[in-house]
């Protein structure tokens, strides 16, 4: 399982087995083909009582257990992290340290490796220590008090902001970085990727915009891309699903008021205008319609539309289909890795073991 095809092949990571966005980033390597070993602690499951091949941020690599407590399971995690490009770990500030494993440990032995960290609030900072989620990360973001209608909290966006997109994917990101630079240099350094940073980084646009005086950061909902638009947001079809609708540019915007006879409807002469008389005016569009019947005229054109599918539906969508944006390995459906290489694809999936790879074995596998 570790000689995997991809752009990625040859790369040796070590990975300190945890939760969320470092495995997210340790399992985007493996999908690009790298050599992936994670370091699980004896006894670690998955989350909610999974069975392992449903842990899909574990897929397409293997795991060692060791005690790091002990003497002789810590030297064979240096022994593995020694002869590796990439370590990635994601615990609190100071842990590998007191583990004997922080990165000053592997300046003099491999000073070309990239330590990758990923946490919360950062490496420093006076909330550094402290316990939280993706929810907790984005809040202090800006990015959580701009989602959601203006009369009630912000809702959470599930994992996805804070601990994917602002970490998982930003600690890929410096990873990958490092890792140019020290095949360039010979020099590793640490990445220090944490979640807050990455969600105040998502909202980069809407800064801009909040500087430019074209968002009122007091208005949740009633910006342009928070629902304060009619022709961007969602609205509900007559069979109780979800449309989403997007047309900001002016050419689709006429294209959809062409295709659903409302061009000369005088409540949308000024795209950019008052949006209550638009929004009434498609909710009771959308509301006249099913889902499909929407889906089988608005894709034909430019209109900017989607059907809202469920986890459920996703997979059979047509595009998705010929696009094999999901796969099943072990009779799990799944997304496929992405993105897409013409000189080297990389490998389906495979399910993540618990533990089961014997020291013998990886050495073997990194002779």
């Amino acid at each position: 399982m570790l000689d995997r095809a991809g752009p990625l092949r040859g790369l040796r990571v070590v990975e300190m087995a945890g939760l969320g966005p470092a495995p997210f980033c340790a399992m985007m390597l493996a999908d690009m083909g790298a050599q992936v070993i994670r370091i699980a602690r004896p006894g670690q499951k998955p989350l909610f009582g999974l069975e392992q091949k449903h842990n899909l941020y574990d897929r397409s690599r293997q795991s060692l257990t060791l005690d790091l407590r002990d003497a002789g399971d810590l030297e064979k995690a240096k022994t593995l992290i020694n002869k590796a490009e990439v370590l990635i770990e994601g615990y609190r500030p100071g842990v590998m340290e007191r583990l004997g494993l922080g990165p000053d440990v592997f300046d003099a032995t491999n000073p070309a490796l990239v330590y990758g960290r990923m946490t919360g609030w950062g490496q420093d900072g006076p909330l550094k220590d402290r316990a939280g989620h993706d929810l907790n990360y984005m809040a202090i973001s800006g990015a959580l008090w701009s989602i959601g209608p203006a009369d009630r909290p912000p809702p959470p966006p599930q994992n996805i902001i804070a601990d994917l997109a602002g970490g998982g994917m930003m600690l890929l990101t410096g990873v990958m970085a490092g890792v140019i630079n020290a095949r360039t240099t010979g020099q590793g350094q640490v990445v220090d990727a944490c979640m807050s940073d990455g969600a105040a980084l998502m909202m980069v646009l809407q800064y801009g915009l909040k500087a430019g005086g074209a968002w009122d950061d007091s208005a949740r909902g009633g910006n342009v891309l928070n629902g304060g638009a009619a022709y961007y947001r969602c609205y509900t079809t007559s069979d109780g699903g979800y449309v989403a609708l997007g047309p900001i540019e002016p050419q689709f915007f006429a294209q959809l008021l062409e295709t659903v006879g409302l061009a000369d409807d005088p409540r949308f002469a000024n795209q950019y205008g008052p949006q209550e008389h638009m929004h009434s005016a498609l909710e009771a569009l959308f509301a006249s319609k099913s889902r499909a019947a929407w889906d089988a005229i608005l894709t034909q054109v430019d209109a900017c539309f989607a059907p809202v599918l469920s986890m459920e539906d996703a997979p059979n969508h047509p595009h998705n289909i010929a696009r094999g944006t999901f796969v099943e390995t072990d009779g799990v459906v799944q997304p496929a890795p992405v993105p897409r290489f013409s000189k080297t694809p990389s490998d389906p999936p495979t399910h993540g073991d618990a533990g089961d790879l014997s020291y013998d074995d990886a050495l073997a596998a990194w002779a």
